[in-house]
This record gives structure tokens, C-alpha cells and sequence, in this order.
């Protein structure tokens, strides 16, 4: 790997560091050529420290050590982007990273429709909304709902209009959602069961 240490004055270069799994980024350090290359031999993210002025290893004294899993370098050659199994908290104040942000796997759109339909299910009227009506109506309708979308989504299937076809798979994806919120999950869980399945 061609990296750039001359490109600043102090020999240092960004690294950012990103969990595998997740993609939440952790956080930001500096890395010199040493740093680097304790980094890669050791396999614990390592940087250069400008306030102790010398290497520190994440988690030397804390034990939240950021296992190495790859790294990247940018088009320029002087950025690092470092992707970890974090053991532990990343930011020495003992959140999850350097932003307070909650380090879990996130769906973008996916878990923001998750989290709104928890919202409906906990705060909404039944009479005004359609999720809180629904959970109101127990499990069985909300079963009933998957099965009668899953169905509309086969027929559609076998025709011709494309749009009608999308239409009916996001109002299964959808209804599935509401479900395995009834049975006390998340879509996060049926990812874990794929990934257990992975060869």
C-alpha cells in the first residue's frame, strides 16, 4: 500500500476508523508510518498520540481495543480508512463513538420506518392511525394483513404492470415489519438468522 506520510510537515496522516459491521464511524485519529505498521503487525489500531507525543494503542489502558479487520487507503494516498471489531466503547468519555452515537447496525430509511412505526404502536390513536389501529386488532390481523399483501404480491408478480408489483411488495415489506414488531423483533433479528445461514 502507497501511503503518503510526507504530504504533512509532521509526518502524520488522518485515519478514520469505521466498525466493520456496523459502518458507524468510531472515530478520527492520526497515524505516522510507525503507528502503521504496529497497527498492521500487532492488529490493534494504533496511533501516533499529539498530546502524549508518542504511539498509543486504543485501549492500552481501557482495554476498548479496536481489533484490525482492513484497511483502505484514499485516491489520494493520504487518508486511511480503518475498518475494526471495537471491543468495548471507542471514546474515552465511554460512549459507543466519538459523537455519541449509538454504534448499532442501521437500515438508513428501513430503521427509520422501524422506529416510526414503534413510535405509532406506543403514543398514536387507533382512531387516527392506521399502525396503532392495527396493533390494537392483536396478532392475528396483523398476520391476516402480511398474508393477504404477501398474495397481492404473487399475483402481481405474474402481470405485466411493474408499478403495481412495487406497490404491493412495499406494502408487504411494511405490514411484515408491523409484524415482527408484534412478535417482540426487528428486522435486524431476521439478518441475524441469514447471516447464521452464510457459507
Amino acid at each position: 500500500m502507497n501511503i503518503d506520510f510526507s504530504k504533512n510537515t509532521d509526518g502524520l496522516i488522518p485515519a478514520i476508523i469505521q466498525d466493520s459491521e456496523t459502518k458507524t464511524v468510531l472515530m478520527l485519529g492520526y497515524m505516522n508510518a510507525e503507528a502503521y505498521q504496529k497497527t498492521v503487525d500487532t492488529k490493534k489500531v494504533t496511533f501516533y498520540s499529539r498530546s502524549k507525543q508518542r504511539l498509543w494503542t486504543k485501549g492500552e489502558e481501557s482495554g476498548n481495543f479496536l481489533n484490525l479487520i482492513d484497511i483502505k487507503n484514499d485516491c489520494d494516498n493520504d487518508t486511511l480508512l480503518i475498518q475494526v471489531k471495537p471491543e468495548g466503547p471507542t471514546c474515552h468519555k465511554g460512549t459507543d463513538t466519538c459523537w455519541d452515537q449509538k454504534n448499532e447496525i442501521a437500515y438508513g430509511f428501513i430503521s427509520d420506518l422501524e422506529s416510526t412505526i414503534n413510535t405509532r404502536r406506543q403514543n398514536a390513536d387507533s382512531e387516527k392511525s392506521y399502525v396503532a389501529s392495527l396493533f390494537k386488532l392483536g396478532i392475528n390481523k396483523i398476520a391476516q394483513k402480511v398474508g393477504e399483501e404477501a398474495i397481492e404480491v404473487v399475483i402481481e408478480a405474474k402481470d405485466e404492470n411493474d408499478d403495481l408489483f412495487l406497490s404491493e411488495s412495499a406494502d408487504l415489506l411494511f405490514h411484515y415489519l408491523i409484524l415482527l414488531q408484534a412478535k417482540g423483533f426487528q428486522l435486524n433479528d431476521v439478518v441475524d438468522v441469514l447471516k447464521s445461514r452464510q457459507k
